[in-house]
């Protein structure tokens, strides 16, 4: 009488485990082959179009795709990163821009839609001559960050503020600025600084 075969072998001396293998191997292999080529309905949905940015006073023309934030486009396609992605859901004010000297979230703004308008990031706010801003100055002299992620949008969104007229006393700057978080919570020295650019800012 035969011995037996041990477990999990057959009579040609195949194991399960490899027949099971290589039955799986032959029948997802021609699948994966044509997930591979084949664009995913995502895909195909994208569409690309060419944006003309003015930014800085310096125009770029970028092929982006349709969904491009103007945050994205700025820090992956221009290179200014100025700008910071903090929340990426317009709940932090750390993206900030000025739009034709408006302040918005680029984080929440196509890219397209900033097409025809003057966008201001925290690279161009300095004079030409690399003479720092009165804003910018201020809040060096008041020491208004810590860890300087939230600054560059700090800075943007408290330009506008004085330029709105929403600076005219501490309650009023500070809701002002209430859209601007600041973990390290240098409040405190941040109205500080902003009063301070307030008066030096008549004219520019």
């Amino acid at each position: 009488m035969d011995d037996p075969l041990p477990p999990g072998r057959d009579s040609a001396g195949f194991g399960r485990r490899r027949f099971l293998a290589g039955s799986a191997s032959v029948g997802v292999l021609p699948i994966a082959a044509r997930a591979a080529s084949e664009p995913s309905a995502a895909e195909t949905v994208r569409q690309r179009h060419f944006t003309k940015l003015t930014i800085n006073d310096q125009v770029y023309q970028l092929e982006l795709d349709d969904r491009v934030s103007l945050l994205d486009a700025l820090r992956d396609h221009v290179g200014l990163t100025g700008s910071k992605k903090g929340c990426d859901h317009g709940q932090c004010g750390a993206c900030t821009v000025l739009a034709d000297g408006d302040r918005i979230l680029s984080c929440l703004t196509f890219a397209a839609m900033a097409e025809g308008r003057k966008i201001t990031t925290i690279e161009g706010l300095a004079g030409p001559d690399g003479h720092l801003h009165p804003m910018q100055q201020a809040f060096i002299d008041h020491d208004a960050f810590q860890c300087g992620y939230c600054t560059p949008g700090q800075i943007m969104s408290a330009v506008a503020c004085v330029k709105e007229g929403h600076a005219k006393n501490d309650a009023e700057l500070r809701d002002s600025m209430s859209g601007n978080l600041c973990r390290c919570a240098a409040y405190p020295n941040i109205v500080a600084a902003i009063k301070q650019a307030r008066d030096q800012m008549h004219g520019i």
